[in-house]
């Protein structure tokens, strides 16, 4: 790929007049400067390529190269600035030009694929964008060729990434159809840059009739898991026991079902891999999964051991693997032996790290949506300032990629009322308005959508501290969808502001039944100790918040459940230590502003915590 940093020469970012006007020229310090279209094009896997059969890849890119000279470039009035091993600089006038150049390049290299296996295929990104570059007799410099770089870097197989400036050059439709990738975050450049996707394969675009609107489908926001029958090895028993491995998997699958982050498929239909020497490709192909769980389940008598491993079939890597030894068969199947549940939780604790792990390392722009949302949701509801405000960037570019779709509104409005809950927001109001206007976007665009309803009401609650209009939305959401386990929590936690406590932990019970394997559990826990609280079931308030601390110790919701219930308990000592730990966390904590926020003011059970954090050392503000 080529190499163009050119440290030595100051950077000239694009301007729109620039852009505009291909011929524009300027003299920066000695330098000229000319508004150029820049193409990079590079080779996917070349390294691998090239080692495997160096004198057929050299070949095929020599004929390229001759064809990318002699006929695709003076056809779009196009220079080739270099031509490395893998990969070509290009520049060009204008930006359809490019465009169409890039396209074509895809096409002459598929044609010299033709007879050869997919493996050994030769496969092209290309990225371009417009800008002001240096030229020189055999070499362009400048910040411009530097983003066309990054933007390949950002394509797949025979796709071209362009940047805001080239996009705003073109006609959608017209001269090539796009998909606008949100802002990217790109290796070595400060800022996001807004990028845009062309799939080069597409056919005549002047013959295509754009879709209306309803028919493009809504990105799937779950990753999808399938769980292969487990290879059986019996030492001792029946032949029913050779059965073992699709009964034991046909457990986890309903176990991992009870993961509402998870798209599980079904059993009938993983079982038609039972007993064959499985590959991770056919299965993806046939089953259409991100992850696939497979193993082998040795049996002997009553006592059974496994192995697991927990494979992304993506790039076939092993993201969790995990050891079972000496479990009781009748415990499993009766439901006396916690392995199923365990192992489901684990098998979703690896999943979620590894859309974390994802979020934080690649482009946003090539992380498949759910990847964004569980990352989002997960990094929200952290113990990191700076992964809460990354989880905002992942849902902005979220809905930037499909603005249709109502979940990401809807979990922007909870992340606007958990910065204000930490003691994070400079300004409540516009957070409040902010809250409303995400909830009122996802409610238009899905009215019956249950967590949609469930977040509006929490941002009635929290932020506009309207208890019976938050009460309503939740009755709405359970309406809708009776298994809603946010909304099942949410209005325990309305009645518990209420003082209403035998409602608040009823509604609580239900949602932590609903929810066991929740990636959230920590703010399960954390408002089911409220619930408690508000009943003056002091000592399971406490039990309960600790349960939560253990998963997030900066909740600072969770550490004033245990202020308040150890100040109602009446052990003063332990409520200020904790009180302790609490302000280093929200230092401009009071009990001023505890009331301005709290939904509990104006209820007698406000009061009450309030008393009691005022006697744990809150200052009155």
């Amino acid at each position: 790929m080529p190499q163009t940093d050119a440290p030595s020469l100051p950077d000239s970012p694009p301007t729109a007049a620039a852009v505009a006007a291909d011929t524009a020229v300027s003299v920066l310090s000695g330098l000229t400067w000319v508004a150029r279209s820049v193409v990079v094009i590079d080779i996917i896997e070349s390294v691998r390529l090239i080692q495997e059969d160096p004198e057929d890849v050299i070949a095929r890119w020599q004929r390229f190269d001759a064809t990318m000279r002699g006929t695709v470039l003076p056809m779009h009035h196009g220079r080739l600035v270099k031509s490395l091993g893998d990969g070509m600089l290009l520049e060009f006038d204008t930006a359809t030009d490019a465009i169409a150049a890039a396209r074509q390049a895809h096409r002459e290299v598929e044609a010299l694929n033709a007879g050869r296996p997919a493996a050994r295929a030769i496969r092209l990104r290309a990225g371009i964008t417009s800008g002001e570059v240096v030229v020189g007799e055999i070499d362009i410099y400048g910040h411009t060729v530097n983003l066309a770089a990054r933007l390949a870097s950002l394509g797949g197989a025979g796709q071209t990434v362009i940047s805001a400036s080239v996009r705003s050059q073109i006609v959608a439709g017209l001269d090539a159809e796009i998909e606008d990738l949100g802002d990217c975050i790109l290796k070595h450049v400060a800022q996001p840059v807004r990028a845009f996707l062309i799939q080069a394969d597409t056919p005549d675009v002047h013959a295509l009739e754009p879709a209306p609107l309803a028919q493009w489908p809504v990105q799937p926001l779950r990753p999808t898991i399938a769980v292969v029958p487990f290879e059986t090895e019996v030492f001792s028993g029946d032949s029913l026991s050779l059965r073992l491995g699709e009964a034991l998997a046909d457990e986890i699958t309903c176990s991992l079902s009870r993961n509402g982050a998870l798209k599980v498929i079904s059993q009938l239909s993983a079982a038609a891999f039972a007993g064959r020497s499985h590959r991770i490709a056919a299965i993806r192909q046939h089953l259409r999964v991100d992850h696939v769980l497979t193993g082998r389940l040795y049996a002997d008598g009553d006592r059974l051991a496994l192995t697991l491993q927990l494979v992304e079939t993506r790039t076939e890597s092993v993201l969790w693997s995990d050891r079972v030894k000496n479990a009781s068969m009748r415990g499993v199947f009766c439901g006396d032996d916690p392995m199923i549940t365990d192992l489901s939780h684990r098998v979703g604790k690896a999943l979620t790290s590894r859309q974390v792990e994802r979020a934080r390392t690649e482009p946003l722009a090539s992380l498949e949506s759910y990847c964004l949302l569980m990352a989002a949701i997960t990094l929200m509801h952290g113990v990191s300032r700076e992964d809460f405000e990354r989880a905002r960037l992942m849902l902005e570019a979220l809905i930037e990629r499909d603005r249709r779709h109502p979940l990401p509104h809807a979990w922007l409005a909870k992340w606007h009322v958990l910065r204000v809950q930490q003691g994070w927001s400079d300004d409540l109001h516009r957070d409040s308005l902010q809250a409303s206007d995400c909830t009122r976007r996802a409610l238009d665009l899905d009215p019956r959508s249950s967590l949609s309803l469930t977040m509006d009401g929490f941002v009635q609650s929290n932020l506009h501290k309207d208890l019976d209009g938050a009460m309503l939305r939740y009755r709405q959401a359970l309406d809708e969808n009776q298994n809603e386990p946010l909304a099942w929590l949410l209005l325990g936690t309305s009645h518990a502001f209420r003082g209403e406590g035998q409602a608040a932990t009823e509604a609580a019970e239900q949602a932590l039944e609903l929810s066991p394997l929740d990636p959230m559990r920590y703010f399960f826990e954390s408002l089911s100790a409220t619930a408690a609280l508000s009943a003056g079931q002091h000592e399971l308030a406490i039990r309960r918040a600790r349960r939560s601390l253990q998963l997030n110790r900066q909740h600072t919701s969770t550490l004033r459940v245990i202020t308040i219930a150890q100040a109602c308990l009446g052990r003063l000592d332990e409520a200020r230590a904790t009180c302790s730990e609490l302000m280093r966390l929200e230092p401009s904590l009071t009990i001023s502003s505890y009331r301005r926020r709290s939904p509990s003011t104006g209820h007698p059970t406000g009061d009450i915590w309030c008393d009691a954090l005022a006697a744990a050392g809150v200052p009155p503000g």
